[in-house]
């Protein structure tokens, strides 16, 4: 069994929680409000936005024994930069105010999520960044181009507001490929401590999505 396929089997219970956010429930059955939509688009343009700085951060942080992840990171730099931009523009097209969530906060989930990828980089192992990774990319191959279907049938939007999720559920399954060979590479303590933040970021992740269901909620009222 490969490394990739023992950490799906580690982070199975983590991976079932965040699942059984009711927002995921609710958008792959068709019950999707717009302002849910937008709410999850404006907390992905937060966490997204930090995407290029963390890889950065993390390619001047590796170790020597990890050396050899610099040509990838830099590779993921490359393709990941600008990813936020695609988030305003699908923003727009949904009917939502781009600039407004560009000069807003993130939600506390959010917040605290991004707040624990740059902890990992300054004062734990760079290698367990790769367990947001993970997650992140993980996620959005399971999820992303059946969620963009059922939210563009439900609020019957334009492919030009689906973007972040159609563009992201096709790349991250190349990425997904890629990453589990650069995981099989790594030493067991590294991959320990991958382990670990996966089960963390599950956690975190799954805590922006169920902090959603209370927009929809009180869209509700």
């Amino acid at each position: 069994m490969s490394f990739h396929e023992q950490l799906i089997d580690a982070t199975a219970a983590e991976r079932a929680h965040f699942l059984a956010a009711p927002v995921i429930a609710d958008c792959l059955q068709g019950r999707v409000r717009l302002e849910s939509y937008l709410a999850f688009l404006g907390q992905a343009y937060h966490h997204v936005r930090h995407t290029t700085p963390l890889l950065m951060n993390l390619g001047g942080r590796l170790p020597e024994r990890l050396s050899w992840l610099r040509r990838a990171v830099a590779e993921y730099i490359d393709e990941e930069i600008g990813h936020e931009e695609w988030i305003l523009s699908d923003i727009t097209a949904a009917g939502g105010d781009a600039a407004a969530v560009r000069m807003s906060r993130p939600d506390l989930p959010a917040e605290v999520m991004i707040a624990y990828a740059y902890d990992l980089l300054s004062r734990g192992n760079p290698a367990a960044f790769f367990g947001m990774v993970f997650v992140l990319e993980g996620t959005s191959v399971a999820l992303a181009l059946q969620a963009a279907d059922r939210i563009q049938q439900a609020l019957a939007l334009p492919n030009a507001a689906f973007t972040y999720l159609r563009s992201h559920g096709t790349l991250d399954q190349e990425h997904t490929r890629h990453l589990a060979a650069l995981l099989e590479r790594m030493t067991p303590a590294d991959q320990d401590d991958v382990v670990h933040s996966a089960r963390v970021f599950y956690k975190l992740y799954g805590d922006v999505f169920r902090a959603l269901s209370s927009v929809g909620e009180r869209s509700c009222n």
